[in-house]
């Protein structure tokens, strides 16, 4: 079951960290608490291959909790999670459970609308230890299949906002849907944009789709991900190549559906910097190398 509890109040000054280690993997660093989605940290998932860097073995130590959005191969790679210690709690939609307990994880297994404190007041560390801040993890809605075929317990997908001292929604895969805008305003949206094949069905945000989404969930800055990582060897490199483009199209339509959003986007492996100063309640951004806002583009 979920862990329910009381938040405490929001800090006065709260440091988030994004970082896009590519696909779907995504680690979030909110005020000291650290979380990685959808971990996938091998070079091959099925027939696809990798064409970035592997994440860093940083990346995966010393997490408060891993977060699955569904259970397709691409967003739940057993062999990736193996590399994960087995103490880490693992959230994911209700009907993952068994496949997780099978790898040695003890899963939290969660519903839209579900909560999860973390850390854990179990895992908060013994006498005089210094915990980090306390977050919550809501499970909310996609609009996605989530079952894992061919043999898989039916699931559903999910997406979850994390809220600490800022907030920060990860959508998992999913298509445009009107619920988004009861998860809004946010302070950071981090949104799927991509694929890896030539044709993303429409349960899948597109870089037009996923820039309509920004007008819903009204976020101060996003991060689009799910793009350049994962292809299919068959298909020329000219073609794989176009892909790459998927965020410089959300770019533009970004900046004509929502010019008020900060985009950034982070080539895989990097990663920026968000801090919300109590002094003037104003989230603040810094830069790191492998990330540009629109605006420099041009």
């Amino acid at each position: 079951m979920p862990y329910h509890g009381s938040m405490e109040e929001r800090p006065d000054t709260s440091h988030l960290s994004v970082t896009f280690a590519g696909h779907a993997t995504v680690l979030f660093e909110l005020d000291g608490v650290r979380l990685l989605t959808d971990p996938l940290l091998r070079r091959r998932v099925g027939v696809l291959i990798r064409r970035t860097a592997l994440p860093a073995a940083e990346l995966r130590r010393d997490l408060d909790a891993v977060l699955i959005s569904h259970a397709h191969l691409d967003h739940l790679d057993v062999p990736s999670l193996r590399m994960i210690d087995r103490g880490t709690p693992v959230v994911a939609p209700r009907g993952v459970g068994a496949l997780l307990r099978r790898q040695g994880f003890e899963p939290v297994e969660v519903e839209a609308g579900d909560e999860v404190e973390l850390p854990r007041a179990a895992e908060a560390g013994g006498e005089g230890a210094v915990s980090p801040a306390r977050v919550r993890v809501t499970a909310v809605p996609a609009d996605h299949a989530g079952t894992r075929y061919p043999m898989g317990t039916p699931s559903t997908a999910l997406g979850y906002v994390v809220t600490g001292g800022l907030s920060a929604y990860f959508a998992g895969d999913t298509g445009l849907f009107d619920g988004m805008q009861d998860l809004g305003p946010l302070d950071v949206a981090v949104l799927p944009v991509g694929g890896w094949g030539p044709r993303l069905p429409g349960d899948h945000l597109n870089p037009l789709s996923a820039a309509r989404a920004l007008r819903l969930l009204r976020p101060r800055a996003c991060v689009p991900v799910h793009w350049g990582t994962l292809y299919p060897p068959w298909l020329p490199p000219e073609l794989n190549a176009n892909w790459s483009e998927w965020p410089r199209a959300f770019e533009r339509y970004a900046r004509h559906l929502a010019p008020d959003v900060e985009v950034r986007v982070l080539s895989p492996g990097h990663t920026t910097r968000f801090v919300r100063d109590g002094a003037g309640d104003v989230l603040r951004t810094a830069g790191s190398a492998g990330e540009k806002r629109a605006d420099e583009r041009g």
